[in-house]
């Protein structure tokens, strides 16, 4: 569903009828008043006149400052719970137009270490959120579950260990690792259990031609214009290693705060590192 195109739906509707209103109905029901009678609002004039104001707010906060986003699954663990609601900044990256996702002014590019939400290059009307690994022309190497960036290793320290429960039924035993991209120092994990890189599971994507796979990992180089994501929970996470590069016309925002969780009251407020 695109949330985005229906309030700009309502906006319109709503905003065209209170102009109508204002300029000719509301003049037409003064000249029958005029006449004697109680002329009241039609119902739907009623409506969109209270409504459009609002909608027109939230449309705009939405579009321009920042939007809230659900996280649904396990792939930013520990970073990320699943169930966290979280806001995105809309204008980090650069002013789009609402809908259709143009940007109109650059502010600042994506960097390392920086947890982006974007549509889905697969599936554009779905929102991803994942970790900037590598931005136009780095070269990622991910072997032997180690991140190296243009020839150099990205360092971690290992924290202790990471249980979760996954889908209510699958018990996950991880190693946590701090890692540190650029200024960026965020939790990771690595599941000691998990099998070797799984050569057939990548599948034909643009730039394909860019990356080689084997079975300790792969190495790819980042086009002009697009990005590397990569989720926290390395060993859980449908990320670029998959489906590909994120084109830049497809970033939605940075994510910057944690601003409610129903089973932890404890996350709200809290920074996304």
């Amino acid at each position: 569903m695109n949330f985005a195109l229906i309030l700009f739906v309502l906006v319109c509707v709503t905003g065209a009828i209170w102009a109508l209103d204002s300029l000719f109905l509301r003049r037409r029901r003064a000249a029958r008043l005029g006449e004697g009678g109680h002329v009241p609002e039609p119902w739907w004039v009623e409506y969109s006149k209270s409504f459009f104001p609002v909608i027109l707010i939230v449309f705009l906060l939405r579009s321009f400052l920042v939007e809230p986003f659900k996280i649904p699954s396990g792939s930013m663990l520990p970073t990320l719970l699943v169930g966290d609601f979280i806001l995105v900044n809309k204008y980090t990256y650069g002013i789009r137009l609402p809908v259709i996702n143009v940007k109109v002014m650059d502010v600042n590019s994506p960097q390392r270490g920086e947890v982006m939400v974007f549509r889905y290059p697969v599936n554009p009307s779905l929102d991803y959120i994942k970790r900037v690994v590598g931005v136009p022309g780095d070269e990622v190497i991910y072997r032997g579950r180690r991140l190296t960036i243009n020839g150099r290793e990205v360092p971690v320290t290992r924290v202790g260990d990471y249980n979760y429960v996954e889908n209510g039924v699958k018990f996950i035993a991880t190693e946590r690792y701090t890692e540190r991209l650029n200024a960026h120092a965020h939790s990771v994990l690595v599941d000691p259990q998990g099998g070797p890189f799984p050569v057939s599971a990548p599948g034909r994507f643009p730039h394909r031609e860019n990356c080689a796979y084997n079975e300790d990992g792969f190495v790819c180089k980042v086009p002009a214009g697009h990005y590397f994501m990569m989720g926290d929970n390395r060993d859980h996470s449908d990320d670029s290693r998959f489906w590909g590069f994120v084109p830049e016309e497809n970033i939605v925002g940075k994510a910057f705060l944690i601003w409610f969780n129903f089973d932890d009251f404890k996350r709200i407020g809290q920074s996304i590192n």
